[in-house]
């Protein structure tokens, strides 16, 4: 998986996917930004109901049942300190349609805890490794 983010100045950002999808992201005026795209924290949280909801659909149509609606609510918390990390996660879920309650649950839980991989990679400890101009940072 690949992304190619360019500077469109200021604090606005293009990122590309390597299926050519386009997001704009830009802080908001009291951070420097024009807030003419989505924060990369509220993009996360994006991130993490359009996987969650993408395994419950296929996890509910696996159980022969398939919502008439649903919508995804995600409430982020974040720490008091820099770097304000997402203290936790709430997620929401509103659906509609002939579903039976613990089939429904069991697909959400199992979105969460086995098959949704935005959901482990924030759980996990990720190894990031830093790139400047095609050079590895140097050790501190």
């Amino acid at each position: 998986m690949n992304i190619h983010t360019i500077w469109q100045g200021n604090r606005k950002f293009k990122a590309i996917s390597s299926g050519n999808h386009e997001v704009v992201m830009d802080a908001k005026a009291e951070f420097g930004g024009n807030n003419e795209g989505s924060s990369p924290m509220e993009l996360v949280l994006m991130g993490l109901t359009g996987c969650m909801g993408i395994d419950v659909t296929m996890i509910l149509e696996k159980m022969k049942m398939a919502p008439a609606m649903l919508e995804i609510e995600a409430r982020g918390v974040r720490e008091d300190e820099t770097p304000r990390s997402l203290a936790n996660i709430i997620l929401t879920f509103h659906m509609e349609g002939p579903l039976n309650p613990a089939k429904v649950w069991r697909a959400i839980r199992l979105s969460e805890q086995k098959y949704c991989s935005v959901a482990h990679s924030l759980k996990a400890a990720i190894d990031i490794r830093l790139m400047l101009n095609g050079e590895e940072a140097a050790p501190e």
